[in-house]
């Protein structure tokens, strides 16, 4: 293989800003910042929004816009029974 044209993969810590979860996992991921583990290893951190332990619709919590007080239903009265005029 040729030196110089593959990417830098390599252990690469995930850091949830919202709740602090962290994972670690390989990636590709440029990273600016380092932190120290708990292990001693020191890896490059990618900090993220959100991740799979506080997104709602991993977490349970996310809302269906089935349940939002009948939305679907009301524009399904109002507009579902027209028909194209021929």
């Amino acid at each position: 293989m040729k030196d110089g044209i593959h990417p830098n993969y390599r252990e690469v810590c995930f850091l949830d800003l919202s709740n602090g979860f962290k994972f670690v996992t390989r990636s590709c991921a440029n990273a600016k910042e380092m932190i120290k583990m708990d292990d001693g290893r020191e890896l490059p951190l990618f900090k993220l929004d959100t991740s799979s332990e506080s997104h709602p619709f991993y977490t349970g919590t996310q809302k269906s816009v089935d349940n939002m007080g009948g939305r679907v239903e009301k524009f399904r009265n109002r507009f579902g029974k027209t028909t194209a005029a021929k």
